[in-house]
Formats: C-alpha cells, sequence, structure tokens
C-alpha cells in the first residue's frame, strides 16, 4: 500500500509550493473546455472521495500553467455516479443533452465505464478514465476512443502467475463477483495459468452472498485461493470466510491491492462480523498491485514529486485519514488523467490550426479534433506522480506491479514485478503462519501390486470429502535406502503451505509372520491330504473303502491339496517376486483355485447328485434304479464340472487376462503426517489387489455359477440325509463336508471383498477359509474310514479279511440286523399293551361267568328237577380267552429275536369276539 510521509516540515513545504502554484493569475480571453467526469462517492467502490479532489487540483495546476494551453481553461463538470451502471446511464443522458459541450468524458469504475466508453462513440467522444482495470475494456472493435491510466486488471496476473511458480503451487482456486471486469479478468488468469502448468481445480462465483460459494472452496479443499470482488464484497466473503475456518496456516489468499488499507476494519452492516473476526482471517493474505505511486523521488511534469504531490492531497482532504479514504491509492491515476489530458490537448493546438480548426469549435459531429485529441493520447508519454505514463496499443497503462502482505494487521512490501521485463524483484521478508510448519507430506505405506491411480482421503477437520492426491510410485525396490529413509523423516522448510495433499506413497507389504503361519498350516494340511490319498489308494481293495467310491475321494483329496498349494501364491508380495512377475503370479492363483475347487467340490457334488437322483424316486421304481449306477457316470459328471471351469478359465484369460490395478482405502492410522494438514489419525492411504474385470460379464458367470452351484449342494444334502445305500455309503459325511465347505466359501467372498483394502485380513479371511474348507473335507471323508479299519482291523483286501475273521460280514445285513432289532423293540411295545388288554377283558369274563352260573341252578330247578346238579367246577373251556389271545394258563416266554412281518400275528379276516373264538389262533404269539 502507499507509504504516506507525515512529516511537519515536508507538509509545510509541500503546502507553500502548492500554494504558490495556485496562485490565481487573470484568465481574461481564455476560453474554456469543458470535461465531463462520473465520481462515485459511494458504492462499491468509493473511488471519487479521493480521485476528484485529486483531479481538480490537477486542473488548477494546469490553468495556471503558461506553457500549456494558455488560451483555454479547462473545467470540470462532475457527477456521483455511485459505481453503479444504471445511474450513470442517467448521468451520461444529462452531460450529453446539457450544454455546455463536453470534450472529453472522465468516468471511474469498470463498469461504468464499460456503459461510457460504449457510448461515447457515437458522439466523437474520447473517454479517458482513471479508475477502471476490466480488461474488456482493451478491445479497440468495441472502445475505440477509451484510454486510461489505470491499468488493466490483466497485468496483475503475470505477477500472480509468476508467484505461483516461485512458491511451486500447481493447483489454485478462485471465487469472483459476477461482473463484467472480474469475469474476464478471470478468463485471462485460467489462460495463463493454463499455459504456465497450474491448474485451477475450483472456480466460485457469486452475486450478492458468497456463504454458499465459499463453502464449496472449503469442500474442495481450495489451498491457495484468488479473490476477484469489489471492497464491499470483500468484507462478505472474508466473513464467511471466518465462519468456515478456511484462513490460517494452510491457506493463501490473493487479493487486489486497491482496497483501503482498511477496508477490513471498517464497519458495515451488510455482515455479521466482528473487526477481531475479520482481522484475524484477513492475516497473511497477499495483494497483487498495480504501482500506482512513483516510488522514486523525482519530479514530474507536474513538478511535484509523488511525496509532495501526497502531501499537498492530504491538505485538500480536510485532513481525512486516507485508510478511510475510498479511492486514496488511485487519486496520483486521476491526477495523471488530468495532466495527459492536457497534454494531449495542448499537442492538438498546432495541427488544428493548421487546418483552420480549433479546439472551441468541438462538437459531437466533428471527427478531425477527436481524431487528432485520439492521435495526442495515443502517443503520450511523460513522468507523473504515479510513475512513467505511456498507453499501450489497446489504451490501457503500462506499469510496474507491487506485491504486499498483510502482517500484524498492516500491509508490508515483498516485492516489484516487473512483467514487460518479466523481472522480480524480491525483498524476502514474506511471512508465514506457523513458520515452524513442515511441508505438506504425508508418508504412506501401500501394498506393492500396483501403478498409480487417484486416490482419496477423509478430512474431518476440514470437512473434506474427496481429495485428489498425487501418487508417487517411483520407488520399485521395496528394500531401497531411499524408501526406508522415507519412514524416518519428511523434508523440513518455513515457507509457504502446499496447495493441496500431497503423498510420498510407499509399497506395504502382507505381514510375513501372518503369511509364515498361514502357509504352515496349508503345508500340513497338503501332507494331510498325501496321507489321506495313499491310505485311499492301499485300501481300495476293502469292500467298505470300494463302497464309498473311491477313485471320487482320491479326486477331492487332490482338489484339497491344490486349493491348499493357492494359499502360497495369495501371500506373494513384493518381498518375493519383482512387480513385473505379478500378472504370472494372478494367473497361477486363480488356475489352482479354480481347478482345486471343482475337483474337490465337484466329486462330493457328484455323489450327492446321483444319490438324490437315484433313491429319491418312488417306490416301484427304487430297485430298478439301484442295479444301474455305474462308475463311469460318476466321473462323467466330475469331468463335465471340471471341463465347463477350464473352459470358462481359458476364456477368461485369453479374452481379459488379469492384470494388477491400485486401490486406496481408509485404514486405522498412519506413519507421518505434517502439521500444516490436519487429517483424521484413523486414516490413512493403502492399496489393495483387485481384478481390473472382476465386475465384467466373464467373471460374474463364473462366480454365480459356484455360487449357485454351493447352494444346489446343499439343498442336495439336505434331501439325501436320511437316505442309505450300499453303494455310496458315506454319502452322509460328504453332505456334512458340502454345507460346511458351502457355508465358508459364501460367507467369506463378501467378506475379503469387504476388507480388500486391508491386506492382512482379507488374506486372513481368505488363506484361512481355503485352509478350513479343505482340513474339514479331508478330515470327515477320510478319518472315519481310517479309524473303521483300524479299530475292526479290516485291512487289506476281502480275501484277508476272511481268512482273519473266518467269516465275512456284510456291511448290508448288519444293517438290516440293526432295522430288526428297532422292529422287534416295537413290538415288544405293541405286545405289552395287549397283554394288559387281555388281562382286563379275562376278568370281565371271569366276572360275566360267574353271575351266569348263578342264575342257572335257580332257573334249572324250577324247569327241571331231575337234572344233575351243577359242578362246582367251571368249564375249562369257558374260561379260555377270546380267539386270538393267549393262553393265561401257558408261560410266557420272550420274543424271537427278530419278526419278518408283525402283521401275520393278527389276520385281517379273523374277528375277535367271545362267541367266535378259535383255539388254534392262540399258540401263534408264542412260537
Amino acid at each position: 500500500m502507499l507509504m504516506i510521509c507525515r512529516s511537519p516540515p515536508r507538509v509545510i513545504r509541500a503546502s507553500l509550493i502548492f500554494f504558490l502554484l495556485l496562485w490565481p493569475r487573470p484568465s481574461a480571453g481564455k476560453k474554456k473546455l469543458y470535461i465531463g467526469a462520473l465520481f462515485p462517492m459511494s458504492g462499491g467502490w468509493p473511488g471519487g472521495q479521493a480521485c476528484m479532489p485529486s483531479a481538480q487540483m490537477a486542473l488548477d495546476l494546469v490553468n495556471n500553467r503558461s506553457d500549456i494551453l494558455p488560451d483555454y481553461e479547462l473545467e470540470l463538470i462532475h457527477y456521483d455516479s455511485m459505481c453503479d451502471p444504471g445511474e450513470a446511464t442517467k448521468l451520461l443522458y444529462d452531460l450529453l443533452y446539457t450544454e455546455p459541450i463536453k470534450i472529453v468524458l472522465m468516468p471511474g469504475c469498470s463498469g461504468v465505464s464499460t456503459l461510457v466508453a460504449e457510448a461515447a462513440r457515437m458522439w466523437n467522444l474520447i473517454v479517458l478514465s482513471y479508475g477502471s482495470s476490466s480488461p474488456a475494456l482493451s478491445n479497440r472493435q468495441r472502445f475505440p476512443t477509451f484510454f486510461r491510466t489505470h491499468p488493466s486488471a490483466t497485468l496483475h496476473n503475470p505477477t500472480r502467475v509468476q508467484l505461483f511458480q516461485k512458491w511451486k503451487w500447481t493447483r489454485i482456486a478462485t471465487i469472483q463477483q459476477t461482473t463484467e471486469v472480474f469475469t474476464s479478468t478471470l478468463d485471462d488468469l485460467e489462460q495463463r495459468t493454463k499455459e504456465a502448468g497450474i491448474e485451477i481445480s475450483v472456480r466460485q462465483s457469486f452475486l450478492t452472498d458468497p456463504a454458499v460459494a465459499v463453502k464449496n472452496l472449503k469442500r474442495q479443499d481450495a489451498r491457495i485461493i484468488v479473490g476477484l470482488f469489489y471492497e464491499t464484497e470483500a468484507r462478505k466473503v472474508f466473513c464467511e470466510v471466518f465462519k468456515e475456518k478456511l484462513y490460517g496456516k494452510k491457506y493463501v489468499w490473493f487479493l487486489i491491492g486497491w482496497y483501503a488499507d482498511n477496508w477490513f476494519k471498517i464497519k458495515d452492516p451488510a455482515i455479521n462480523c466482528t473487526v477481531e473476526n475479520m482481522t484475524e482471517a484477513v492475516e497473511g493474505h497477499v495483494t497483487t498491485e498495480i504501482v500506482m505511486l512513483n516510488p522514486e523521488t523525482v519530479r514530474g511534469v507536474s513538478n511535484l514529486t509523488s511525496q509532495e504531490f501526497l502531501a499537498a492531497l492530504m491538505s485538500r482532504l480536510g485532513g481525512k485519514n486516507p485508510e478511510e479514504t475510498g479511492g486514496f491509492q488511485e487519486a496520483p491515476l486521476a491526477y495523471d488523467a488530468v495532466w495527459a489530458l492536457a497534454l494531449a490537448l495542448n499537442k492538438t493546438v498546432a495541427p488544428l490550426k493548421a487546418k483552420g480548426r480549433r479546439l472551441e469549435d468541438f462538437n459531437y459531429n466533428n471527427h478531425d479534433i477527436t481524431s487528432e485529441i485520439y492521435r495526442a493520447l495515443n502517443t503520450s508519454s511523460f513522468e507523473g506522480v504515479s510513475g512513467q505514463v505511456v498507453f499501450d496499443a489497446q489504451g490501457s497503462r503500462m506499469a510496474m506491479t507491487l506485491i504486499e502482505q498483510l502482517q500484524g494487521g498492516s500491509y508490508k512490501k515483498i516485492g516489484y514485478y516487473d512483467s514487460s521485463q518479466k523481472n522480480l524483484s524480491w525483498f524476502g521478508n514474506d511471512v508465514w503462519i506457523g513458520q515452524n510448519n513442515i511441508e505438506t507430506t504425508i508418508i504412506v505405506e501401500i501394498m506393492d501390486i500396483s501403478a498409480s491411480v487417484e486416490t482419496a482421503l477423509q478430512d474431518d477437520t476440514i470437512g473434506l470429502q474427496r481429495i485428489a492426491l498425487s501418487v508417487l510410485l517411483n520407488n520399485s525396490n521395496p528394500n531401497s535406502n531411499s524408501q526406508k529413509q522415507l519412514y524416518g523423516a519428511v523434508s523440513k522448510g518455513a515457507g509457504p503451505p502446499a496447495d493441496r495433499t500431497v503423498v510420498n506413497e510407499q509399497y506395504r507389504f502382507l505381514s510375513q509372520k501372518l503369511f509364515a503361519a498361514v502357509s504352515v498350516f496349508a503345508g500340513l494340511g497338503i501332507l494331510l491330504g498325501i496321507v489321506c490319498l495313499t491310505f485311499n489308494i492301499y485300501n481300495g481293495n476293502v469292500r467298505y473303502i470300494q463302497n464309498s467310491q473311491p477313485y471320487l475321494n482320491n479326486m477331492t483329496a487332490v482338489g484339497c491339496m491344490m486349493a491348499l498349494a493357492a494359499v502360497f501364491p495369495l501371500g506373494i508380495d513384493g518381498h518375493h517376486v519383482h512387480r513385473s512377475q505379478f500378472p504370472v503370479v494372478c494367473q497361477f492363483r486363480l488356475w489352482l483355485l479354480g481347478l482345486g475347487f471343482s475337483l474337490a467340490y465337484g466329486s462330493m457334488f457328484t455323489k450327492i447328485w446321483w444319490v438324490h437322483t437315484l433313491f429319491t424316486k418312488k417306490e416301484e421304481k427304487k430297485e430298478k434304479k439301484k442295479q444301474h449306477l455305474e462308475p463311469w457316470k460318476l466321473y462323467a459328471t466330475v469331468g463335465v464340472l471340471l471341463a465347463i471351469d477350464f473352459l470358462s478359465l481359458m476364456i477368461w484369460q485369453i479374452v481379459d487376462p488379469l492384470h494388477i490395478t491400485v486401490e486406496c482405502a481408509a485404514v486405522s492410522s498412519f506413519l507421518i503426517i505434517s502439521s500444516s494438514v490436519s487429517l483424521s489419525p484413523s486414516f490413512f492411504i493403502s492399496l489393495s489387489f483387485r481384478f481390473s474385470s472382476f465386475f465384467l460379464g466373464l467373471p460374474c458367470v463364473v462366480y454365480g455359477y459356484k455360487g449357485l452351484l454351493l447352494l444346489l449342494g446343499i439343498f442336495l444334502a439336505y434331501e439325501t440325509k436320511s437316505v442309505s445305500t450300499e453303494k455310496i455309503n458315506d454319502h452322509r459325511a460328504v453332505g456334512m463336508a458340502i454345507y460346511n465347505v458351502a457355508v465358508l466359501c459364501l460367507i467369506t467372498a463378501p467378506v475379503t471383498m469387504i476388507l480388500s483394502s486391508q491386506q492382512d485380513a482379507s488374506f486372513a479371511f481368505a488363506s484361512l477359509a481355503i485352509v478350513f474348507s479343505a482340513y474339514i473335507t479331508l478330515v470327515v471323508l477320510f478319518v472315519p474310514k481310517m479309524r473303521r479299519l483300524i479299530t475292526r482291523g479290516e485291512w487289506q483286501s476281502e480275501q484277508q479279511d476272511t481268512l482273519k475273521t473266518g467269516s465275512s460280514t456284510n456291511n448290508n445285513d448288519e444293517e438290516k440286523s440293526r432295522q430288526l432289532e428297532r422292529e422287534n423293540r416295537e413290538l415288544q411295545k405293541i405286545i405289552q399293551e395287549k397283554e394288559e388288554r387281555v388281562s382286563a377283558l379275562r376278568n370281565q369274563l371271569a366276572e360275566r361267568q360267574a353271575l351266569r352260573n348263578r342264575r342257572r341252578p335257580s332257573t334249572g330247578q324250577n324247569q327241571n328237577h331231575n337234572a344233575p346238579p351243577p359242578s362246582s367246577q367251571p368249564d375249562p373251556k369257558s374260561l379260555l380267552p377270546p380267539p386270538g389271545y393267549p393262553n393265561p394258563t401257558t408261560d410266557n416266554h420272550s420274543l424271537p429275536p427278530s419278526f419278518s412281518n408283525s402283521s401275520n400275528l393278527y389276520p385281517a379276516d379273523s374277528k375277535m369276539s367271545r362267541n367266535h373264538c378259535h383255539n388254534s389262533q392262540i399258540p401263534l404269539l408264542y412260537k
């Protein structure tokens, strides 16, 4: 910002010079030339507060010079445009259609100047602006008569790009007020940054309320932010910046330098932040400002130095605080604009006189006088209080750029940049919040299986949702010294913050202890499989082994060993093979696991399938089906399943071979993080393995087919749980193995997909599922056979077993014997119930017989007195139980060991009644 000298002697001396220069001189015979000016005394940029007194001071000096326009007197007719194009339209109409005729127009504010300059050519008027920076005004086709002593806003952009490159920033963000001046400035900045290889990652704009735009900057993790807006909107923006905490050591704001020095301390009813809040939010921001005051002590065309000009301006302002006076920084530009106009008009006097014309003859239809004024302004070059005044081909002022930084609540000069010479003069006094900050670097671990991809972080403290991270995988050797050094230190240095979260990624390996432990279990499982396979082959002649389809069991053992062998390539990483060999490892892993699954599970599925097919039919078909279970059908079924897997894997490898990608996910902690980045300590970067075509057609078909096969196996095992067959005597054990394998596979598959970012957990789940499935299958299928043969001595062939025992025990006979024993127990219960019923009936029969005997004697005496007396003993036949019941006098014997058919005991044609007893049926109960 401007350095104001407040030394009393210098002020007195400057005031004396100013008094002498303004000493009134007679102006008799001078003709007046009128200048129509629009000074914004309020609005977005109240620059007229200082620019109007400065321009008036220049007019007074010009009018008192005898060597400049000696026959003319310049007079200023001005209005307050309020920096509003709508208000300026009305005032322009008054200037044009109200006497006297104006020879030149002097607007301020880019919006007002755009309106005035576009309309001025219709009246052949030259427009000379003192406070317009819009790049759009450099368009000569649109504004053919426009000049300005204020350089274009695009002059800031080369300086900004130079600073971005100096501080090694390649990613920035922007926020702008939606006006033409800032939109065109930002378009130019975007073009320049693109040429310099700098990315504008976020571009936000607002009309009146910047709240949403600021929140979007926060959400997108903007760190280096260029703000383009007027002073009043700047206070709104930084009030929202304070609320969103978008300031501090992680952020750098670039603002326009022509605000008042205390713009953030001015009370504004449009915001609800205190001065302390605003001061805290704006601390450390950088401004780029066109050099508007000559830094050298040189007397220009007005015979004043820059410091003498400031002293005279302060005297004219009446002691107002320059920090609270709008346009104080642009006042030298307004002063030099009047001098440029006066010198140009003075230069046109002679050429016009030669043509027989005079300046006072100007009217809105006179193109010749306008052309002479344009030519004079276009060739102007003089030393003013703002420096060397020169216009380029577009009518814009060429000047140096001042770079300042707000340090401790006041602006400090930190450098100059001359865009024409591309020369940066740096003072080296820039100060950053948190001077002891470490470079924004996170050192993380990643799995050694990939190249580079876009990764993401979650930043709780700054509301970050996703951050694009720079992946630096330049260290393919995991054991190199440079990699080890990354664990111990990060580069330190004082300076500006980084423009993003920079990640130096490092390979993360699988836990070797976990890999070794699982490998031991897998190796023991392979040994177990060899033992089971050897046992099954050696005892292939034993009838019990033969009835379990030993060739299918051999396939199961081989498949389990292949699946266990797949555990080893599943855990291979950069400790064992080079990155270029990973595709081969991936293919080998897939083939081992796929074919091993087909052999092991396919052979068990085949048994269950044929048991279900042959022994769950109708009763009349059972005997026929039992005789047609050919072994070749079982082997053919396994062959079909194996062929399907082999063909699908072959097509997969040919059409879309496996390759390696990198996937990142949040894990529990990270190694090193700088103090300039606030990241949640519960997250860091990890990379994991995934097939590129995992979710494409063919893999989906393969995995879907496997899943359906597992579900179908569970269903068939459940359906055949009560079936007994001699041909496949271990199908219940097979069903139990299928249950366990299917459940483990169906649970492990989704779990490993969820835990894919955590390589240790993912490997543990996948490998242990394979190990447990293989162990369970081998133990359930083979250990019971081993136990039976060991405990019963059933070794070698059936002939040797016959010599040892003297007879051959048929497994089917044993099953029938157990079934008959169960039926015998059930019949004993039925007979016990019948005996209880018979005892009750006998008691009832005895009571009726006694009653009948008491009645019979009396009746006989009345009817026949000659009949012999009844015997005191009852008739033995009358005491016999009803037909079909046991004789009560007969001893109860135990039931025979078995009953071929219990229905023979009670014929369906006989009726159990006491009038129709048949003694021949009674002894049958005890045979």
